[in-house]
């Protein structure tokens, strides 16, 4: 079994019968009224979704969206640590550039605001990923941007470099954030050598 199919698994035994009704209600669309009506566990549910297309390894936005519909944050936070792990096992960005997306998401989140979703576009991120961002953390902005980074870094994998952000940024009239962006970069950078003598 593969390590995926075991979290679905896993997912399913903690679904009470009330939750499983409330998930088959939402995403009745989707698995169509003959085929919900046979369903009795999240097995044959996600089993349905992924024969629909709905449900990949590299496709859990829809399933997470659905488990917070129904208040199983716990699940959906399962459910996405999950993909973001699996993601950067073999396709992380090297340590320098790492580091740089770190600071470059620790400003923007900070000085953002509501043009997020704006930004989430420029990046190239889609509707519905934008959605799924939105539903996680509505009335807390800073973290909608962290979370919104993430997802960018995700998507983009080794290919994910902060020149991409602040152009992105520009992109969005956001110019003080992309210098502040480009500041702070160049203050740690500055920084290093000493850091690294004190270290020692």
């Amino acid at each position: 079994m593969s390590s995926f199919n075991a979290l679905l698994l896993g997912i399913s035994d903690d679904l009470t019968g009330e939750q499983l009704k409330k998930l088959m209600f939402l995403c009745r669309d989707m698995v169509g009224k003959r085929e919900a009506e046979k369903i009795t566990s999240g097995v044959q549910l996600f089993l349905c979704l992924t024969e629909r297309g709905e449900l990949k390894q590299d496709k859990t936005e829809s399933l997470s969206q659905l488990l917070r519909q129904i208040n199983r944050d716990d699940l959906a936070d399962k459910l996405d640590n999950f993909h973001t792990l699996d993601e950067c096992k073999n396709n992380q960005p090297c340590p320098t550039e790492k580091a740089k997306l770190d600071i470059a998401t620790d400003v923007i989140a900070e000085n953002l605001g509501r043009t997020w979703r704006t930004l989430g576009r420029k990046l190239g991120l889609t509707e519905s990923k934008l959605d799924s961002v939105a539903g996680r953390y509505p009335p807390d902005l800073e973290e909608t941007a962290r979370d919104l980074l993430k997802v960018w870094r995700k998507s983009r994998g080794a290919e994910a470099h902060t020149e991409d952000l602040i152009k992105a940024l520009r992109a969005c009239q956001q110019n003080l954030t992309a210098d502040k962006v480009e500041d702070r970069i160049a203050h740690v950078g500055h920084e290093d050598g000493r850091e690294d003598l004190t270290n020692e």
